[in-house]
């Protein structure tokens, strides 16, 4: 895909459909998409733009350090993202991508553009507003790591009310365990990098294997980028376990699994929290609070 595309007229942008039904995987979410089931048709949306920020992370105070990189892709005023592993994504991605339709990238090898793609096109016809269901909650500005802690108490808020007794985490983010065991829940870190926890405690790297011994499960939207998110989304489904979504990747994509096996979703379009010192919002869908 990484010949030069030609670049079409505006296209009839259609107004979105009134309502999509729920639905049980990625790849259905993808057949209402092309069928128009959210509005305009992806083969006349292009990308006008493909971009990856990289960030590199080590909080004072905090023993450890990490890094980020995502892909993000301008689709008119929306901007869709996905995480990728740092300097896994291949350069010619980028050429890929800008002035593709949104059709054709939903059809690229690569999965992390597929879901970028997806979100672009989602966060163009369904944004983050009130009539679509999204709490808008304002991050204040600050430091990076005040602004982890003030994102973390607002995602771990959208667990059940009732307070669950073991948390499987999928993604580990310090700030969001350290919220945990402020609120004296039991939780189960579980990363594909392993490691170990700020506190010692070994991470997880099969999170299917822990699903039977928790009774919520707390996952990052990067389990879209990397095709592990199927496997919880029909656990949670199957057993009523809240399913609550932490979101940069795909931000747009997971409120469409509300009520499908989501319960809950703190989505956060790019610009990220960590870009600047605020403050910003993310967005909160479903929950008990």
């Amino acid at each position: 895909m990484t010949a030069t595309l030609p670049h079409a007229g505006p296209a009839p942008h259609a107004g979105p459909a009134p309502h999509a039904p729920a639905v049980p995987s990625v790849g259905a979410l993808v057949r209402q998409v092309r069928s128009g089931a959210y509005g305009p048709d992806p083969a006349h949306e292009r990308v006008s733009v493909a971009f990856t920020t990289s960030q590199a992370v080590r909080h004072h105070g905090r023993a450890g350090g990490y890094r980020n990189e995502v892909l993000s892709l301008r689709l008119a005023a929306a901007v869709g993202s996905c995480a990728v592993e740092p300097r896994s994504l291949p350069a010619a991605a980028l050429d890929d991508c800008a002035g593709a339709s949104v059709a054709e990238l939903l059809d690229h090898p690569l999965l992390p553009v597929r879901i970028a793609a997806l979100d672009a096109y989602l966060m163009h016809v369904r944004p983050h507003t009130p009539e679509h269901g999204a709490r808008p909650h304002v991050v204040p500005r600050g430091d990076s790591l005040h602004r982890s802690r003030s994102r973390a108490r607002a995602v771990v808020d959208l667990l059940p009310a009732s307070g669950p007794r073991r948390v499987l985490v999928v993604g580990v983010v310090n700030s969001l365990l350290e919220q945990l065991r402020a609120r004296g829940i039991g939780y189960v870190p579980c990363d594909l990098k392993g490691g170990a926890t700020e506190w010692g405690e070994p991470v997880r790297t099969d999170a299917r294997a822990e699903l039977a011994h928790c009774d919520a499960i707390l996952a990052s939207g990067m389990t879209l980028g990397n095709g592990s998110f199927q496997p919880l989304l029909d656990h949670a489904a199957r057993t009523g376990t809240p399913l609550v979504m932490f979101a940069q990747t795909g931000s747009a994509v997971l409120p469409r699994f509300l009520g499908a096996g989501v319960s809950a979703v703190s989505a956060e379009p790019y610009p990220f929290f960590w870009l600047d010192g605020g403050p910003g919002v993310i967005h909160r869908y479903g929950g008990s609070r």
